[in-house]
């Protein structure tokens, strides 16, 4: 018998809106980030203080877990990509990624790839390992809130407040479809777990399911009364989670094609929402500073082979003139409010230790007792790649020096940029004067036969 989904427990320790929250993929952390320029890691184990990652210097917009566990990504307004190893330590390496907020971080299937999307326009490729800039995805006209890799990793789906949805060839690096059906912006997207389809949240109140096999449009919730934030899918593939501007997180059924669960528990918009790996617990983080962890209890059942079919059945949801998409109905689905008190992990036990400049002008022995307060087992099998990351904030550098290199490092980006516009210019000049000297060649042809 499937249980309604209840409230397990909830974090505090954010100081502005949660924009992002993950799991660990071995269940024994979960992370989140916020407006309040913080990364929080929070651990599942009793009597493990959470880690407050110190660091980024704005908002930090969004963050990802590598497959393995052993990094999380971050990307902030401040323009940087951070990947931090998840322990006390807090090492973190640093990219100078964008010209413009970073919005979105992904990894790939593999661990060995790295996405970020940006107000500047553009999707960007890095290698993990060395920590290299591979390529650059252009053809956004606006800014690109959202990127994702495919579960086979070989396609970037990406939205953008040009209201669009591009599909990409990671071999390529061309843009192989543009989906322009949408009336808002679009928030998140989120490959099925198959790869057959993809869901997007977006700015009109609606979530929308693509089929990748025929480029068109599949199922259409109506469900939320504000902005969708966030979507993640059930690992079974059978459920879409959401959350909303209007409070609320949603559970779509996509087998049936009907919303299933309405959850109430944040105060003010819901934000973020993720589906743990196991599909046993989701979490969701709001503009109420709280980061809360749910359990599912009903089963996902069988994963699916095939992506979401539209349902025959009309007493459950209404068809648009299309009948291969479906329109859900709001009043569909139970709503499940919070009634009981979950485990307030925000007590004076669990209070969070700061990890960032602060911790690196502490002496080594006392950095070591926190260490042993904080993770006693010293899980070292999970983040013994330590060649892989800098410290957070090298403190021999002085602050004049350190400006100064920020102020050129600035300059050279926008230098970076002018010569990336300058190029495709040229390119568009070089194919004009091409196209021309055809042109020239096929007169002269013309005008030859009638000497």
């Amino acid at each position: 018998m499937k249980e309604d989904p209840t409230l397990e427990r909830h974090f505090k320790g954010h100081k502005d809106t949660v924009t992002c929250c993950h799991f660990n993929p071995n269940m024994k952390q979960l992370a989140s980030s916020g407006m309040d320029s913080t990364v929080m890691v929070w651990n599942f184990k009793p009597q493990m203080r959470a880690y407050r990652f110190l660091g980024h210097k704005d908002a930090v917009m969004s963050l990802k877990f590598s497959p393995s566990g052993h990094l999380l990504a971050s990307g902030s307004r401040d323009r940087t990509i951070r990947l931090w190893i998840p322990s006390v330590k807090g090492e973190s390496t640093v990219f100078k990624a964008h010209t413009n907020t970073v919005r979105c971080v992904d990894f790939s299937a593999d661990g060995q790839s790295l996405l970020s999307s940006s107000d500047d326009k553009t999707i960007k490729l890095w290698t993990v390992h060395r920590q290299k800039f591979q390529a650059s995805l252009n053809g956004h006209v606006n800014w690109v809130k959202t990127a994702k890799f495919s579960s086979d990793g070989r396609v970037v789906g990406s939205g953008s407040d040009d209201k669009s949805l591009k599909l990409w060839d990671i071999a390529s690096k061309e843009c192989i479809h543009t989906f322009f059906e949408h009336s808002g912006f679009i928030n998140d997207v989120e490959f099925h777990p198959n790869g057959t389809c993809i869901a997007s949240a977006n700015s009109d109140c609606s979530v929308k399911l693509w089929d990748l096999r025929m480029n068109k449009l599949l199922q259409h919730y109506q469900a939320h009364g504000s902005t969708v934030n966030s979507v993640s899918f059930h690992p079974s593939g059978n459920f879409l989670l959401t959350a909303s501007s209007d409070s609320t997180l949603k559970i779509m059924d996509l087998i049936e094609g009907r919303l299933f669960y309405t959850l109430h528990g944040h105060k003010g918009p819901a934000t973020a929402a993720a589906f743990s790996s196991t599909g046993e617990y989701f979490a969701s983080g709001g503009a109420d500073e709280q980061v809360m962890v749910w359990k599912t209890n009903f089963s996902g059942d069988e994963p699916t082979s095939s992506a979401p079919k539209p349902s025959k059945r009309e007493h459950v949801h209404k068809f648009t003139r299309d009948s291969n998409v479906v329109s859900a109905q709001p009043a569909e689905g139970k709503a499940v409010s919070v009634l009981s008190q979950p485990k307030d992990c925000s007590a004076p036990d669990c209070e969070p230790v700061n990890v960032g400049p602060a911790l690196f002008n502490l002496p080594a022995n006392q950095t070591n007792q926190i260490d042993q307060q904080t993770n006693p087992d010293n899980n070292k099998d999970i983040f013994n790649n330590n060649a892989m990351t800098t410290p957070l904030e090298p403190q021999s550098i002085p602050p004049q020096l350190a400006a100064t290199l920020e102020h050129m490092v600035g300059q050279l980006d926008v230098l970076t940029q002018t010569v990336s516009i300058l190029e495709q210019r040229l390119t568009m000049t070089e194919n004009k004067l091409k196209e021309c000297l055809d042109n020239q060649q096929m007169i002269s042809l013309q005008i030859k036969p009638n000497d």
